[in-house]
C-alpha cells in the first residue's frame, strides 16, 4: 500500500484527543481470517462504507465490510459533526458552464437531499445523536462578504427552495452571535450532531440486517473481483472502495494522483457556563462558519461545550499536528476572547478529501469492471458521505439511484506532479491566507 503522507498521518497520533471517542463506544470487530465469498466487499468503514453496507443489505445483498483499523477511525468518527449542504467547493457558475442550469440544479437538489437522508435515518433508527441547530449560520469574516449575501440568498433560494435569514452587524448580539464578524446568514438546512454516536448507530442497524464487519483488515491487493489481506481472501460480484481521504496511491492504480488528503484540526472546551457564554454573546446553538477561504467552523455543542476547528494542515508529522493544534486554539481565544483563559480538554486532526475538480465522485472505476468508488466531499462527508454511500449501494445492484447527478459521475482529474503534487498545496493556502488578511 502506497500513501503520499507519512506513517504519522495514518497512526492514532492525530486523533489522540478526540473527544467524540469519549461520548459513545463503537462497536469492535476482529480481521477476516480465510478464504470466502459475498456479494459486495467494501473497503472503509465510515460514513460512506457503512451507509453502502447498511442499503445493500436492506435489499438483500450479503456484503462484508473491511476496515484497515477499527469502524469510524478515519474521518466520520474524528469530524465535526456538521451535518450541512456541501460536498463540493465548486461555484453556481462553474457547475452550470460545465453541466447546464439544470446539472446545476440537479447537483444543489442533491446536497438538500443528503442533508434529508441522514435525518430520515436517525428519526427511523432512533438514534441519540446529540440533534441541535435549525440550520447553518455562514459569517462574514470581512465587510465586503456581508455585501454579497444578498445575491448569495438569492442563490440559496433558487438552489434549495429556502429563504435565508439576513442578520446585519449590528443584530448579530441580539442573535447570539457576537464576535469579530460583519453580519450573517443563516440557511434553514442542517444540523449538528454527535458523529460517533451517528456512526454507531448505522453500524447497529448494519450488524441487524447481516452485515459482516471486520477490523484490523487492511487490503493488500484488489485484482478483478478479488481482494486480499495479511489473513485473508474475498471474491464478490462487486467491490466498494470508501476510503476517501485515507486512500491509498495503488488501490487500485487508478486512485494515483486523484485525491488530496489535506488536514482539518478540531478543538473542544469544557462546558462554558451561562456567564462565559453572556459575556462573550454567543449564546446560539446554530452551527457557523465563517467566510475565510481557511476557514473556521464551530458551534456551542448541547452540553455547552465549545466546538471550533479550522483547515489548512499541510504537513504529517507530530510536529505539525501540535502547531496546527496550537495555532487552532490561539485563533479560537483571538475570535471569541472572552473564553481566553477557558480550558482546551480535548483537540485532535484528521483527514479531508479534495479532488482538482473540486466535485466528488461516485461511480465505477474505468477499467475495472467490479469496482465502484465514492471520494472527496471537500470536508462535508457526515451528509454527502452517507448519501454517496446509498447511491453507491444502488448501483452495486443495478439500481437506478433517486439522486444521482451528473456533477458526481465525471471520474476525479489527475493532480499534476503525482506522488509529489502536495507541493502544489502550499503556494495555493498562502495564497488564500492572504485573500483572508484582505490583501
Amino acid at each position: 500500500m502506497t500513501r503520499i503522507l507519512s506513517e504519522f498521518a495514518y497512526g492514532d497520533g492525530p486523533r489522540t484527543g478526540c473527544w467524540w471517542d469519549e461520548t459513545c463506544n463503537l462497536p469492535q470487530f476482529g480481521p477476516l481470517d480465510g478464504s470466502q465469498s459475498c456479494d459486495v466487499t467494501i473497503v472503509g468503514g465510515g460514513f460512506t462504507g457503512v451507509s453502502a453496507a447498511l442499503h445493500l443489505a436492506r435489499a438483500g445483498t450479503s456484503v462484508v465490510l473491511l476496515e484497515a483499523q477499527g469502524i469510524g477511525w478515519g474521518a466520520s468518527g474524528r469530524n465535526g459533526g456538521f451535518c450541512c449542504l456541501g460536498g463540493a467547493k465548486v461555484s453556481d457558475a462553474k457547475l452550470e458552464s460545465r453541466f447546464g442550469r439544470r446539472g446545476r440544479l440537479e447537483w444543489r437538489h442533491t446536497e438538500k437531499a443528503a442533508v434529508d437522508l441522514v435525518a430520515a435515518l436517525i428519526d427511523e433508527l432512533h438514534i441519540d445523536v446529540d440533534r441541535h441547530s435549525p440550520g447553518e449560520a455562514l459569517m462574514a469574516h470581512r465587510a465586503r462578504d456581508m455585501a454579497t449575501f444578498e445575491d448569495e440568498a438569492k442563490a440559496v433560494i433558487e438552489n434549495y427552495g429556502v429563504t435565508p435569514t439576513l442578520v446585519p452587524q449590528d443584530q448579530l448580539a441580539a442573535h447570539g452571535m457576537a464576535g469579530p464578524f460583519h453580519g450573517a446568514m443563516i440557511t434553514p438546512i442542517g444540523f449538528g450532531l454527535n458523529p460517533r454516536k451517528y456512526l454507531a448507530g448505522l453500524v447497529q442497524a448494519a450488524l441487524a440486517a447481516g452485515v459482516q464487519f471486520h477490523g484490523n483488515s487492511p487490503v493488500t491487493a484488489i485484482e478483478g473481483n478479488w481482494i486480499k489481506t495479511d489473513r485473508a481472501t474475498i471474491k464478490s460480484d462487486r467491490i466498494i472502495l470508501a476510503t476517501n481521504g485515507y486512500s491509498s496511491e495503488d488501490l487500485p492504480g487508478w486512485m494515483r494522483a486523484r485525491y488530496m488528503p489535506t488536514q482539518s484540526t478540531v478543538l473542544v472546551t469544557r462546558p462554558l457556563t451561562d456567564r462565559e457564554l453572556n459575556d462573550q454573546g454567543w449564546t446560539t446553538d446554530v452551527m457557523a462558519y465563517d467566510t475565510r477561504n481557511l476557514l473556521h467552523y464551530f458551534r456551542l455543542l448541547p452540553d455547552r461545550r465549545f466546538l471550533i476547528g479550522m483547515r489548512g494542515g499541510l504537513l504529517s508529522s507530530q510536529r505539525a499536528d501540535t502547531q496546527s493544534r496550537a495555532r487552532v486554539a490561539e485563533n479560537f481565544r483571538c475570535m471569541f476572547p472572552a473564553w481566553a483563559g477557558v480550558e482546551i480538554t480535548n483537540s485532535w486532526s484528521g483527514l479531508v478529501c479534495l479532488t482538482r475538480d473540486q466535485l466528488p465522485f461516485v461511480g465505477s472505476v474505468p477499467g475495472h469492471p467490479a469496482l465502484l468508488a465514492g471520494f472527496a466531499y471537500h470536508g462535508n462527508g457526515v451528509a454527502m458521505g452517507t448519501l454517496c454511500g446509498q447511491i453507491l449501494a444502488d448501483l452495486a445492484i443495478g439500481k437506478v439511484p433517486a439522486c444521482y447527478p451528473d456533477a458526481m459521475r465525471v471520474p476525479a482529474a489527475r493532480f499534476p506532479f503525482g506522488g509529489l503534487r502536495r507541493a502544489i498545496m502550499p503556494p495555493v493556502y498562502a495564497a488564500f491566507y492572504l485573500r483572508d488578511l484582505g490583501f
